[in-house]
């Protein structure tokens, strides 16, 4: 007999082919019942790519029996949980896609659901992605306890991955677009009897023939009102079983009470019937929500590039040779080789080799960066000139740019003020328009009574609040992907209504108007002693410092010249010997003469003055112009700097800052803006760390992060690469997104108040008024997406 291992976990198989599960349309054998149930836990879950890609076997799942696994037990597998889970200590986060929101009262439901359940700490939907963010404590809850809990009302939940998101959508598209035909054929069936009978075509018929026709229509409307229209009635009975009631409760009762109404008609031969007007305005609604719906993909697949960005496969560097493996199997400590023109697929440090990088995907700037030994680089960006050897330093969910995806989500699912206004609102809107349906139906059915039921089937479709649901998360989703798209990252709520006050920046000078790397300017010599000894001699010594000045002298280290005895001496300099000679370099103060405020450092042999190392700061390229675009936007601009130097002065008169505060400690900062926010909404610009208190204290505090420091930063907002004009553009997105905001929000109220008495009044029919609401919700939807057009 054949000797065969399990499929899944790697063990001999000795039950022979009684336990199989098909994967990739292949029936694979496994060596018990746990396996078994497992990996066909996987194939459900859709992740067949897990065995495609997996570098070890899985664990042997003999505890495990059928009867207490369910649909999602497959996710708590910690094998699967490292392609889309987030772990920091205790806390866990993944992000979800949710299938069949349909609106803001979705959401609402899902997040206050999830909120009371023991152990999770957050969550937020985003109704314009269909995806929700969850963190819980892995302790406390599993992940497939959380997508049982989100299954119980209504919704299908499962992790956000691009191709199985993406095979989803499309089989979303199909299943829409064969409600929408079907809709659309039975509509143009049923009003060419209606559009015959209305003309009086048939006036001369017998009633027999008459009934005819409209038993043909009632059995044409059928699969409409109970397939096409389906979307809108479990999205009606999942908010009536939450206490609130969406957009889709009046169009459920309309829907059902013009049909069920028209059957009635039809059984017993007398009584008007509206099966035209069923059909076509489900119809209407049908087209209008799947236009909305591919919107709503288009302004979240921003965040779906960002992951594709990331490689299959790698090159891994092994003593034998270099081997081609999944990306998803590198380790940290792992060697790669990155060619040029190749994609690199982790995080990691180079070790052997130099070359341009082309990190556009975080900066937005298409500018080659060059990365020389021991600079880190990241997945997704592009190798451009040389091979280089990289040691992997982060994987999977701990990488940049899962890093970033996560920022983005969570800025796309922040609620402005507005839109929780507008949530609150929707819901008293929708009983406001049952109530005056109801009085309409009242005042009608007694001195109209012929034209009462589509009268009022016309105040329920036209009032629907679809429109004002959609206004402001459309437009959040799109300025955030425009955010991404050029390097800045929304870390905290508020974001885009605090961008839209600010009225003064201030600036710390080190980092943000400068870029914040120290070099030597020029060399000032007291003795006999040439360059190359005192550049030698003085990085010797600041070798023991991390302080920035030191890495100015970090290029002319020579690794023969040893230092003992050495101290740091803390805000003046360093102290040690060589070769049983003292040394000491550091501030005027500190070698005991006349600070002449000049930016420098000095070294000195016993008491002998040898060298004098003047140093700059260069200013950041598009300084000036940033600094000048801010004032003719009417910003006020000041610098608050700790530097007490005369470089501070020439830096602001470089750039035209006339505004100038240095020489301040921390507390002397955040005192400054204290003091400056009585009359001003202040940004503050620092380097996220050291200015940790001015920065909590302004009204918006923005760093400028490179890729190491963005998940260590605690700015509101941050800047990727060294691009000081994208807070201005930052700016700019804000204020056009707040305005399309207010557009669409002018738009729903000022289309309901207009809608509502012509309805009331009996001016609109009822497929008008399908088209109308369809129409104002396209309106809104189509005015947000005009940021996507945004070029900065």
């Amino acid at each position: 007999m054949k000797h065969c291992d399990c499929f899944h976990c790697g063990e001999p198989v000795s039950t022979g082919s009684q336990f199989t599960t098909r994967i990739n349309s292949r029936d694979e054998l496994m060596c018990c019942l746990g396996c078994q149930a497992v990996s066909q836990a996987i194939i459900d879950a859709g992740l067949s790519n897990y065995y495609k890609f997996r570098t070890e076997n899985g664990s042997k799942q003999t505890s495990l029996v059928p009867d207490e696994l369910n649909s999602f037990s497959a996710f708590d597998l910690p094998e699967i949980q490292q392609d889309f889970v987030y772990s920091k200590s205790d806390i866990a986060s993944v992000s979800l896609s949710i299938d069949g929101i349909t609106c803001a009262a979705c959401a609402w439901l899902i997040e206050h659901k999830l909120k009371h359940v023991a152990g999770i700490t957050s969550i937020q939907v985003n109704t314009t992605t269909e995806r929700a963010q969850v963190s819980w404590v892995t302790s406390e809850i599993k992940l497939s306890d959380i997508l049982n809990q989100i299954s119980q009302i209504g919704y299908q939940a499962a992790p956000y991955q691009v191709d199985e998101q993406e095979k989803q959508s499309k089989d979303n598209s199909r299943k829409f677009l064969l409600r929408l035909g079907l809709a659309g054929f039975a509509t143009m069936q049923v009003m060419m009897f209606a559009l015959a009978l209305y003309a009086d075509f048939f006036s001369d018929l017998d009633v027999e023939y008459r009934d005819y026709f409209r038993w043909v229509s009632m059995i044409f409307a059928a699969p409409v009102v109970f397939y096409s229209a389906q979307p809108f009635y479990f999205s009606a009975i999942r908010s009536m079983f939450s206490g609130r009631l969406n957009m889709d409760v009046s169009v459920s009762i309309a829907i059902l009470g013009a049909y069920v109404a028209s059957c009635i008609a039809t059984v017993n031969g007398n009584g008007e019937v509206y099966f035209e007007s069923v059909s076509m305005f489900t119809f209407f609604l049908l087209l209008g929500r799947y236009f909305e719906q591919n919107a709503r993909q288009k302004a979240s697949v921003s965040s779906s590039n960002l992951h594709k960005l990331i490689p299959v496969i790698a090159q891994l560097v092994l003593p034998t040779g270099n081997k081609e493996v999944a990306a998803k199997g590198l380790k940290v400590g792992d060697i790669i080789l990155v060619k040029p023109g190749e994609v690199i697929a982790a995080d990691g440090v180079i070790i052997e080799g130099y070359s341009c990088i082309n990190e556009a995907m975080l900066t937005g700037e298409q500018m080659p960066v060059m990365k020389l030994l021991t600079h880190e680089v990241f997945a997704g960006t592009i190798n451009v000139d040389h091979p280089i050897k990289i040691e992997v330093s982060a994987i999977g969910q701990d990488q940049l740019v899962a890093e970033i995806i996560r920022l983005q989500e969570a800025a796309s699912n922040n609620k402005p003020k507005v839109a929780l206004y507008v949530d609150t609102i929707s819901n008293y809107f929708t009983w406001t328009i049952l109530i005056i349906a109801l009085l309409t139906y009242i005042v009608w059915r007694i001195y109209w009574p012929e034209d009462a039921f589509w009268v009022t089937l016309a105040v329920l479709v036209a009032t629907c609040p679809c429109a004002l649901a959609l206004a402001t998360p459309t437009a959040v989703t799109c300025a955030t992907g425009i955010f991404t798209r050029i390097g800045v990252i929304v870390r905290k709520p508020g974001v885009f209504e605090k961008l839209t006050k600010i009225d003064h920046v201030v600036f710390d000078k080190t980092g943000t108007l400068t870029c914040g790397t120290l070099t030597i300017d020029d060399i000032a010599l007291y003795n006999d002693s040439c360059r190359e000894d005192v550049l030698s001699l003085a990085a010797a010594l600041e070798s023991a410092s991390l302080h920035p000045i030191a890495k100015a002298f970090e290029p002319y280290r020579n690794h023969a010249i040893q230092v003992c005895e050495q101290q740091s001496v803390v805000g003046a300099g360093l102290v040690g010997s060589i070769n049983g000679v003292q040394y000491r370099i550091g501030s005027a103060e500190f070698i005991g003469m006349e600070n002449d405020l000049t930016l420098a450092v000095y070294l000195v042999k016993d008491t002998e003055l040898m060298a004098k190392f003047t140093l700059v700061d260069a200013i950041r390229e598009d300084a000036v112009a940033t600094i000048k675009l801010l004032k003719d936007n009417g910003c006020m601009v000041s610098i608050a700097s700790g530097d007490s130097s005369s470089h501070v002065d020439d830096i602001a008169r470089r750039v035209a800052i006339s505004n100038v505060h240095k020489g301040l400690k921390p507390q002397d900062k955040l005192s400054l803006v204290q003091s400056l926010q009585s009359t001003h909404s202040i940004a503050m610009f620092g380097d996220g760390i050291n200015d940790a208190p001015v920065l909590a204290g302004a009204n918006l505090s923005v760093a400028m992060g490179s890729g190491s420091a963005i998940t260590k930063n605690s700015a509101d907002l941050i800047l990727l690469g060294d691009q000081l004009s994208r807070f201005n553009d930052a700016v700019h997105v804000a204020k056009l997104t707040d305005k399309i905001i207010k557009q669409n929000l002018y738009w729903a109220l000022g289309y309901n108040l207009f809608i509502i008495p012509l309805a009331v009044t009996g001016h609109v029919l009822p497929y008008i008024a399908a088209l109308g609401m369809s129409v104002s919700s396209l309106i809104v939807v189509a005015n947000s997406l005009r940021l996507l057009k945004v070029r900065l």
